[in-house]
């Protein structure tokens, strides 16, 4: 026979006893987590002192590996400890950063312009962080804007898309080996006005992160190159150390990458969001009914509405092109609308077949990300109590 069932109070023991085991390994965990961070500070200290990057990509992975490696010999579930040693990552970036080592070279005084603004203030905070001198320009420090970029190595313009080209164009000269760079998500037109406006080096930027992120850890920075490579080429080497992985690209290529990764994306949830409201569903019931795929999919319409329009109506609106992109996805929309009101099944499987080889390897490896995504996506749906 199987063992007896307990009374209640047996049963009330036992859990007990089973708790209080747990919350001593829970309390372990945390004792453990904190005495790693004490380590890996040391790690940030040693890797300051020498000028080595916070990430090594390297190291994280074969470490991962090998701690997999390690889950499956024991009986516990890897993934499980993939996922909570890359938070555990995550928060190591962090407390390493506090101060980064410092490229040598000229640049010793750096104006951001726009450096109180969301942008401007990462660049900053690591500016200042690693030692380097920092002025940053706003609209009311104008006047002054001569004598502060006297003295400038570089300057780095970090405001919004529709002021980029005027902002440079109406810069005083500057010292002739001043480097001059811009950070803004379009870089064609920004590029062309730096070149026009300084003789000596210019570099165009595109941090690939939004203002929320704490630094460059782990964060990919696209670089367009502009004039004397060799004299802004420290400062790529700086962002490295802050932890980005630097992409070249040149200007036309990004700008043609980011219409359809912002703007179609972009205008899509703006279109939706019209829909949604215009259609007056129960939001609340909505929430409720949807799968974690279809809670995340509609936190990424809900995530543009929660930010100010006027930055989606710069990014929209900068280039007449995207016009045309925009109108040829309305066109590929309609088609297919045609093919539902024709009930025509066998021409949606022949699409979807030729979109799906397009994709190739990469939907898979989507499908295998996505699926990590969902999970975390329903523990914070169920942390917050649900709908």
């Amino acid at each position: 026979m199987g063992d007896s069932l307990l009374d209640n109070a047996d049963l009330n023991a036992a859990l007990s006893q089973l708790r209080n085991e747990i919350d001593d390994v829970d309390t372990a965990l945390v004792n453990l987590l904190k005495r790693r961070a004490s380590i890996t500070q040391r790690v940030g200290e040693l890797k300051r002192q020498h000028a080595m990057p916070v990430y090594v990509p390297e190291r994280e992975k074969q470490l991962i590996l090998a701690r997999r490696e390690q889950a499956e010999d024991e009986g516990v579930n890897p993934d499980l400890v993939e996922d909570l040693l890359r938070r555990i990552f995550r928060e190591s970036y962090q407390s390493q950063h506090v101060n980064f080592a410092k490229v040598e070279s000229d640049i010793q005084h750096v104006v951001v312009i726009g450096g109180k603004g969301a942008l401007g203030r990462v660049f900053v905070k690591l500016l200042d962080s690693t030692g380097y001198t920092v002025s940053i320009v706003e609209k009311n420090d104008w006047d002054d804007i001569d004598s502060v970029v006297s003295t400038a190595d570089m300057i780095i313009v970090a405001v919004p898309i529709n002021k980029t080209v005027d902002i440079i164009e109406n810069l005083p000269s500057l010292p002739k080996n001043c480097i001059l760079a811009d950070v803004t998500s379009i870089k064609d037109k920004p590029l062309k006005a730096m070149l026009d406006k300084h003789s000596g080096p210019v570099v165009g930027l595109h941090p690939m992160f939004g203002p929320d992120a704490p630094g460059m850890i782990r964060q990919v920075v696209v670089v367009c190159h502009g004039r004397h490579q060799e004299t802004y080429v420290p400062f790529l080497e700086q962002m490295k150390l802050w932890g980005a992985t630097l992409f070249e690209s040149s200007a036309q290529n990004h700008d043609r990458a980011m219409s359809i990764i912002q703007v179609m994306r972009h205008f899509s949830s703006f279109v939706y969001g019209l829909h949604l409201h215009a259609e007056d569903p129960d939001l609340k019931e909505l929430i409720a009914f949807s799968s974690p795929i279809y809670r995340l999919e509609l936190a990424m319409v809900g995530r543009l509405f929660a930010q100010a329009p006027e930055l989606y109506a710069d990014i929209i609106f900068q280039d007449a092109s995207n016009i045309v992109l925009l109108q040829n996805f309305a066109d590929r929309f309609n088609n297919a609308i045609r093919l539902l009101e024709s009930n025509d099944k066998a021409s949606f499987v022949e699409e979807f077949k030729q979109v799906s080889a397009w994709f190739g390897d990469y939907a898979m490896q989507c499908l295998l990300d996505s699926k990590q995504m969902l999970l975390k996506a329903d523990d914070s749906h169920l942390l917050r109590g649900g709908s």
